[in-house]
């Protein structure tokens, strides 16, 4: 069966999450919890909510996932993911509260270094995003 036409697949469903460094330069990352990429780790997100705007849910998924409360910067990554399925915009964000915990759809939360990225298991293309982003 050969793939649909680009005009009758369905719609990207939009998500939104954010690129969240500390003083000291390190990452703050997931493990994801749930499908899709299930014990993957992965930058902070999830799906856009009606009537939010993409930085408001980068806000609300990074507290929900990891307790802490962010300021929503620049948008750094725009990228269609898992075969088109999802479009997710990650923006810039820095730390403005809270306590780091797991939360929400996490199954761990916490700081790594950029050059342990290589070692971990991550979510398909988040090492690829980062590189052209950080």
């Amino acid at each position: 069966m050969s793939p649909l036409p680009d005009e009758e697949k369905p719609a990207p469903i939009e998500c939104a999450g954010a690129v969240v460094r500390d003083e000291a330069g390190r990452l703050l990352l997931v493990r994801r919890g749930r499908e899709p990429a299930a014990g993957l780790w992965s930058l902070p997100g999830g799906r856009i909510e009606p009537g939010e705007t993409a930085a408001e849910a980068a806000a609300r998924e990074v507290r929900e996932e990891t307790g802490l409360e962010v300021h929503i910067g620049q948008l750094l990554i725009e990228a269609l993911i898992w075969d088109g399925r999802y479009r997710v915009q990650d923006f810039a964000a820095t730390v403005t509260g809270g306590s780091l915990r797991a939360g929400d759809d996490a199954a761990d939360v916490r700081w790594v270094d950029i050059a342990e990225l290589p070692s971990l298991p991550l979510s398909a293309g988040l090492f690829d995003e980062l590189a052209g982003a950080l």
